[in-house]
């Protein structure tokens, strides 16, 4: 993913240490709890922070695999993958644009079924996911992988890298729900990279997680097909879309891929009652046109509702674009207004810690209902989901975490 949201975790989580947890907590995460403090992580495994030098891993080969969803054979032994918009025809041992699906005798094949490269645990704020559980932790996942070619992306080291140079980790679905319940977390994130790529093991981890009474919550480039869409939205609570800019010459010379298939995704989510937010991350020079922003704000009001929280995340210079300066405080602020100007109720402003619009305030009274310093929440006042002060319902997940099931 290209926002500096979910660059360098903050907590990482080696398998030793989790496995740890999973054993101490058995009996204690029967019952419900608030996410508990983490202790001191011990060797990250994280992607590593934009600029620095890429691990040798020494060429971590894939296992065998796990059978794909969604594709169809075709004559000759090949394959069309119908996970993503993309639709790539494979050839018999070749792989699609993504590097994470192979054919192998006309059968398609994921790489990344069990094969994680991230486990954390983060803010929820950090997703960003202002709307959902404010306060709490989630257990992040990531892989290897991306069907996008962004030239800003802050987690190239895990996206944009070889499948066999990123070193994985052997975390099962149950692995991971389990270790959401043993550190207090009430949701399991997919992120980091494109969650498309893993689609298989993230749609296995999010049933198992809803078993447990866990939310599942993705943060995605929204490039998923409308098969793919319409058999995972099912069993995600939220979803996160990078709407990287309302430009299609943006999307296919800075990123290599499409504006059409996000938008489509955007109204399949809306139309789902999953719950939805927006990032926009603003680089200079590149999408930050005040028209193209009015028009994107604009449609996101008119099409998807006024009541979409939308973020403006401020660009740190990172991958390919390091010699772009960081966005000026005053260009998202006047994205800010423009989305204000075409009555966009949740506007947020993100990168920027300690700014006015970290905070959720009541669009109807204006009293603040969620004080934030960047991903940290200082005060929370919403009571079942509604401002204290006028009685309005502001849309997202609030209140108290499911019960967590032993």
């Amino acid at each position: 993913m290209g926002s500096p949201w979910e660059t360098q975790p903050d907590r990482a989580i080696s398998r030793r240490r989790a496995m740890g947890l999973l054993a101490g907590a058995a009996l204690a995460a029967c019952a419900p709890r608030p996410p508990s403090p983490q202790p001191p992580s011990p060797q990250p495994t994280a992607p590593q922070p934009a600029g620095e030098e890429p691990v040798d891993t020494e060429g971590v080969a894939p296992e065998k695999g796990h059978e794909a969803l969604h594709f169809q054979r075709m004559a000759g032994g090949l394959v069309r993958c119908d996970i993503c918009w993309r639709g790539c025809i494979v050839a018999p041992g070749e792989r699609g644009f993504c590097g994470t699906r192979e054919n192998r005798d006309g059968t398609l094949y994921t790489l990344l079924y069990h094969r994680a490269s991230a486990v954390n645990t983060d803010p929820v704020e950090k997703l960003p996911a202002y709307h959902v559980l404010p306060g709490t932790n989630r257990v992040c996942i990531g892989t290897a992988g991306c069907n996008y070619r962004c030239l800003f992306c802050h987690n190239w080291p895990l996206s944009q890298r070889p499948l066999e140079e990123v070193e994985p980790l052997d975390y099962t679905v149950e692995d991971l729900v389990r270790l959401a319940i043993a550190t207090g977390c009430p949701s399991v994130s997919f992120t980091y990279n494109e969650p498309t790529v893993f689609y298989e093991f993230m749609l296995d981890t999010a049933r198992r997680a809803h078993e447990l009474g866990l939310l599942a919550l993705s943060h995605s480039n929204g490039s998923a097909s409308d098969v793919a869409w319409r058999e995972l939205l099912p069993h995600l609570d939220a979803v996160t879309v990078d709407l990287k800019a309302f430009c299609e010459k943006f999307y296919a010379q800075v990123s290599a891929a499409e504006l059409a298939p996000v938008l489509r995704a955007l109204e399949r989510i809306r139309a789902s009652g999953t719950h939805l937010e927006i990032v926009n991350l603003v680089i200079p020079t590149l999408n930050d046109d005040p028209d193209d922003l009015q028009a994107m704000c604009r449609w996101i009001a008119e099409t998807l509702g006024d009541d979409v929280p939308l973020h403006f995340t401020r660009f740190l210079p990172a991958y390919r674009l390091e010699r772009l300066p960081a966005t000026p405080i005053e260009t998202l602020e006047r994205a800010a207004a423009i989305a204000d100007a075409e009555s966009i109720q949740f506007v947020y402003i993100g990168n920027v810690p300690g700014h006015r619009r970290n905070s959720t305030y009541c669009p109807k009274c204006d009293a603040t209902l969620v004080t934030r310093m960047h991903f940290e929440v200082l005060e929370y006042r919403l009571i079942d989901g509604r401002c204290p002060d006028c009685g309005h319902a502001l849309p997202g997940i609030w209140g108290r975490q499911r019960a967590l099931s032993s």
